[in-house]
């Protein structure tokens, strides 16, 4: 009984030292909450944590007075659209160089790395003078197009190295069944590696969302910027409206963790899993 006793204890120090850990960690987003629902009279005279009274102006002012609606749309299409490429070309790309051999699969696997290793800063001017060549400046189909290559090295070598834990045995076995050698990709790899094509996903897909640089150079026009671009509009010449700002981040915030706690099972088990030689 006092063993029992004894590990209950320590039970409950354990989830009250971790959700003071989580509150700790969480303080800047619990803040960012606080001052949406703030007047700009209160956040910006007072230092309390929590509002006076419930101000919900913040929230119609961002939805029905501006265009972030429409940034977040924007987002939404340039993030969606991205993550399924990379998904494609990368489970592609990933079976093809772990599972055929040569000095073109081996040269394509080294410049994958050497792309890792190059800044993408310094990619901003030639991609800007190829997409204007183009006329492809303004567009989203800019930011899917850079943002697919910028995140295609990690995403390859991310699926390859899950299809090197599937044992070639599995796609004999299949062809001796009567598969081809595709099908038995489609049937039998794919669905075996899903755990690391769903992190490709959600690495992918948190990259493009929340994106910036390459979006301020490649987006001109209201209709088209993302919800980065997007949040500037709340910062003035002269002063910032910080109830509207903390509104539209919460806001753009949301998607990311709505994804994440829907997925971090898979991102978990894709992080663990890749790693194990089967």
């Amino acid at each position: 009984m006092k063993l029992h006793n004894r590990h209950l204890v320590k039970d409950i120090l354990t989830y009250l030292a971790l959700v003071v850990i989580i509150l700790i960690v969480d303080l800047p987003f619990l803040q960012m909450l606080s001052v949406s629902f703030k007047t700009r009279q209160e956040a910006l005279g007072t230092t309390k944590f929590f509002p006076n009274q419930l101000n919900l102006g913040s929230i119609k002012t961002v939805w029905l007075r501006t265009d972030f609606s429409r940034n977040i749309f924007n987002s939404i299409i340039v993030a969606l659209s991205t993550t399924i490429c990379c998904i494609v070309i990368a489970i592609i790309a990933g079976y093809a160089l772990s599972r055929f051999r040569g000095k073109v699969f081996s040269g394509y696997a080294i410049l994958l790395l050497l792309l890792q290793l190059f800044p993408s800063i310094l990619l901003l001017i030639p991609l800007f003078v190829i997409f204007t060549s183009l006329n492809l400046v303004d567009t989203l189909f800019a930011c899917i197009l850079a943002y697919t290559t910028g995140n295609l090295a990690f995403s390859i070598w991310m699926v390859k190295g899950f299809m090197d834990s599937i044992p070639f045995d599995l796609e004999e076995a299949g062809m001796i069944d009567g598969c081809t050698q595709f099908k038995a990709f489609t049937k039998i790899i794919v669905p075996i590696s899903m755990p690391g094509i769903s992190t490709v996903g959600i690495f992918t897909f948190i990259n493009s969302w929340g994106e910036y640089t390459l979006a301020s150079i490649l987006l001109r026009s209201d209709k088209n910027i993302t919800l980065t671009l997007g949040l500037q509009k709340f910062v003035l010449q002269f002063t910032t409206d910080w109830p509207s700002l903390m509104t539209a981040s919460s806001i753009a915030t949301i998607p990311t963790i709505l994804f994440l706690v829907f997925a971090q099972k898979y991102l978990i088990r894709g992080m663990s899993a890749g790693a194990v030689k089967g």
